[in-house]
């Protein structure tokens, strides 16, 4: 009788599945182009006014992004005086778009991340996720762990892509 042997495990191969790093607060957006005359004008006392009349309520917690979608030209402070009625109400004001804010926070959640613990490891970045993650998540993942693992292959342990293998180590470098 033929013993079925888990070769993935016996590996060592580590899988890290970047979706952990995902942004796990809310992220709403505010438009800009919502709050000017026809989408493209910014009248300084109309503006004001939206603002004053804005339930900020909804806001609360919450990560926001703020930008403006239409090509309207805007002075710097119309974004400075959402973020003022914002303060203190939402979790967090970004400038950009709810995506570009997802993966800056992603992105803060990789930079803090403990990458030493991979020192001289294989590591497998999984390929397939619940969620689908910004294709610069994966290249900033990888700048992380070049410098301490073994090796990094992108995919799932049963079909993988190879992105890095540390160079061997001669005698004379040892």
């Amino acid at each position: 009788m033929d013993i079925i042997e888990n070769k993935v495990a016996k590996s060592g191969l580590i899988t890290i599945d970047l979706e952990k790093f995902d942004a796990q607060q809310e992220i709403v957006s505010f438009d800009l182009k919502d709050y000017l005359h026809m989408e493209l004008i910014l009248r300084e006392k109309e503006f004001r006014t939206a603002l004053d009349e804005t339930d900020w309520s909804q806001y609360e917690g919450k990560a926001v992004a703020v930008f403006c979608s239409t090509d309207a030209i805007l002075a710097h402070w119309a974004f400075m005086l959402v973020s003022s009625k914002l303060f203190g109400i939402a979790a967090r004001v970004h400038f950009g778009t709810p995506e570009q804010i997802r993966f800056q926070m992603i992105r803060d959640n990789l930079r803090t991340h403990d990458w030493s613990q991979y020192s001289g490891k294989r590591i497998l970045l999984k390929g397939c996720s619940d969620k689908e993650l910004p294709a610069g998540i994966y290249l900033e993942a990888q700048m992380h762990l070049q410098p301490v693992a073994d090796r990094v292959m992108y995919g799932e342990a049963c079909s993988f892509v190879p992105v890095y293998r540390a160079p061997k180590k001669t005698k004379a470098s040892t």
